[in-house]
């Protein structure tokens, strides 16, 4: 099929608002070529609009492919931006026409706005989060009911949030709809992407898989499955047949660079689905059925994609990885690392999945943080430029210097401290017991979280995976892993390996931890409330377990409501199970949701959650904008009127209603 290349839009996603302060802003665009651009900022204080023409000082542009050049935008400032004010903004694209957003994308704009715009808060006053966006899941999305939510406060400065936190699974590498998988290979297509070769694979390059009979809904035959896996398969498994890629989905894995930024594309902006078609492929019945389903929650997902780019270019935002941008299991355990890192191709896979999270996630967070990487990532990209395709041997060696490196984790300074937590990369690994599950961070990373930390009067942490969670669920997770199956549960909790959960306990303990934490956390699939005190300390810390998961995504309800059901059985008060906890040291106090069931404290449902703190960084008011429309609001019940653990200490005894 010939296209005119010409025909395609200036702007192909974006711009997304990133990092925003005072000093500096971010911005992330892709275009169909590279792009002359002046940026114009019109803060509503009644200053002067300012107009920063665009170079190669202030914006790095990337080839992707033959028609895709990703912006990123980085203007820093000798005068200050006005805070607590809406600022408006334009990206002007200069040339034979001189147009601006509201001539190439007017669905960014709200209804009686000219312009996006933003509102840089001198304070942490509230913040939206959410986690696990699956665009294939039949519930509503989050970030559409974001919109919905903003759109209704975008003139009032004092009551839009200070960010959208998108704390892990942004995209699902691993688990990808049919009709999806299709629609990135036809953007592949139009736009050109880059090639690349595929070292000890079953196909010799990207075209060879994109060609393969089992590139649809059977991928798993195409990912690395090696003799010298048997023996991990056996222990993890229990002799079932399953390639190094443990995800129950691996059906449509993603493999190639290019197929994890064209699903960057795709869930992030309505334009690019204007480009292509998605037909489907030559399938059996069994799949045919199932790419028909599949295609109809994907046509609604596409459809209400004006609005999540409309949120991405009116509130800043930052964001993190877990384990779906990447892979299922991601690091869980060292016998897990060492046969994925140790066969080449599945090492270029996770490799190309950081790459591109580098590019469409990591580098909006702390390009200063990032600035290693990104050079190296900018050399191999103008040498594929160069030869219309990925150099292999360059491509291997970037990927081998990501997966070495540290610092994805990053600080916004506030008040609160804004810190978010990388707890992939930096893992406590068994050495021992290489089947066991690895602790979530390692002692370094721990004591550079606790350094951070220390005289701080209060703090925000974003850890991906809750570090108070569902006992019950934890208690089955520990059970599988002691079997020396942990894979088979995803058993990745704070409290499945001791050095980890240790250090992390002790943290809060500390004589010189801030009075205040506030930890927003997703991946579990369900929202809930936690407030935990330390047990004998009258004067904190306190500390806030909010979890709001997913975005698009849901745990089986009737699977939930017996989960939780048992745990409010099986760690009462009264339950001599919580002894065996390993926070049995600390008094913990479920928020009830006001549209949950009789006793329920698990939320489920799509949506993203909303947290407003006060001047000491306590929050209050704690809701779930579950994506139905609906308002879930976490009453803030004061400590000591429930008590989940009961203590060790004979001498000092127990009350059921808090206190000694």
């Amino acid at each position: 099929m010939s296209f005119d290349y010409a025909s395609l839009p200036a702007v192909l996603a974006g711009p997304i608002l990133r990092r925003s302060d005072p000093e500096r802003i971010l911005l992330w665009l892709v275009g169909s070529r590279p792009l002359s651009l002046e940026l114009v900022l019109s803060p509503q204080d009644d200053s002067m609009p300012r107009h920063h023409v665009l170079s190669a000082d202030n914006c790095r542009v990337l080839p992707l492919g033959k028609h895709a050049y990703l912006h990123l935008i980085d203007v820093q400032f000798d005068r200050p931006l006005p805070q607590d004010v809406r600022i408006d903004y334009d990206l002007r694209l200069k040339g034979e026409t001189d147009q601006g957003i509201a001539d190439w994308a007017p669905h960014l704009l709200y209804e009686g706005a000219e312009l996006p715009g933003f509102v840089i808060a001198s304070r942490l006053h509230s913040l939206l989060h959410g986690s696990c966006r699956k665009p294939h899941h039949p519930g509503r999305d989050g970030l559409v009911r974001a919109d919905s939510w903003l759109a209704e406060r975008w003139a009032e400065p004092d009551k839009r949030p200070a960010w959208l936190l998108m704390t892990g699974d942004q995209i699902y590498a691993d688990d990808v709809a049919g009709p999806m998988l299709v629609a990135i290979h036809a953007l592949i297509h139009r736009l050109r992407l880059f090639d690349e070769i595929l070292e000890d694979a079953t196909v010799a390059d990207s075209q060879a898989l994109f060609a393969s009979s089992d590139t649809y809904y059977h991928r798993e035959r195409l990912l690395p499955d090696i003799v010298s896996n048997e023996a991990l398969r056996e222990r993890l498994f229990g002799g079932v047949r399953k390639p190094i890629f443990t995800t129950a989905s691996a059906q449509n894995h993603l493999i190639t660079f290019a197929e994890v930024l064209a699903m960057y594309l795709l869930v992030w902006s309505p334009m690019p689905w204007r480009l292509i078609e998605v037909k489907p492929p030559d399938l059996d019945e069994k799949h045919a059925k199932r790419f028909d389903e599949e295609a109809v929650i994907i046509e609604d997902f596409v459809k209400n994609l004006p609005q999540v780019a409309r949120l991405l270019a009116n509130q800043p935002s930052l964001m993190i990885f877990d384990d779906h941008d990447v892979t299922d299991d991601w690091n869980l355990n060292a016998a897990w690392e060492e046969v994925a890192y140790g066969h080449p191709f599945s090492r270029r896979i996770l490799g190309n999945a950081l790459l591109a999270y580098l590019l469409c996630q990591g580098w909006g967070n702390d390009p200063d943080r990032l600035a290693m990487p990104m050079n190296e990532i900018t050399s191999l990209l103008s040498a594929a430029h160069a030869q219309d395709a990925l150099p292999d041997l360059e491509q291997d060696a970037v990927i081998r210097e990501l997966l070495r490196f540290q610092g994805w984790e990053y600080v916004v300074p506030g008040h609160p401290k804004l810190v978010v937590l990388d707890t992939r990369t930096r893992r406590w690994r068994s050495e021992r017991k290489r089947h066991r599950p690895s602790g979530l961070m390692d002692w370094e990373a721990l004591s550079d979280l606790q350094q951070e930390l220390l005289d701080e009067p209060a703090v925000v942490v974003v850890s991906p995976t809750p570090m108070f969670g569902v006992k019950l669920i934890e208690s089955v997770q520990k059970l599988f892993a002691l079997a020396g199956k942990p894979l088979m549960v995803d058993a990745e909790n704070w409290m499945a390996h001791r050095g980890a959960a240790s250090v992390m306990l002790n943290i809060f303990r500390h004589s010189r931890t801030p009075a205040n934490y506030v930890i927003l956390s997703g991946d579990v699939h369900y929202s809930f409330v936690y407030r935990i005190r330390i047990r004998d300390r009258r004067h904190g810390p306190s500390i806030w377990q909010i979890t709001s998961s997913g975005v698009k995504n849901a745990f089986p309800d009737t699977l939930l409501d017996w989960f939780d059901r048992l745990n409010r059985w099986l760690y009462a008060p009264w339950s001599p199970l919580n002894f065996f906890t390993k926070r049995r040291e600390m008094y913990v106090t479920p928020s009830t949701p006001d549209r949950g069931k009789a006793g329920e404290r698990l939320w489920n449902g799509s949506g993203i959650g909303y947290v407003t703190l006060d001047g000491e960084g306590r929050p209050q008011a704690i809701t779930e904008l579950d994506a139905r429309n609906l308002d879930v609001h976490f009453p803030l019940e004061e400590p000591g009127e429930e008590r989940l653990e009961i203590s060790s200490d004979k001498k000092r005894g127990w009350h059921p209603r808090g206190g000694p």
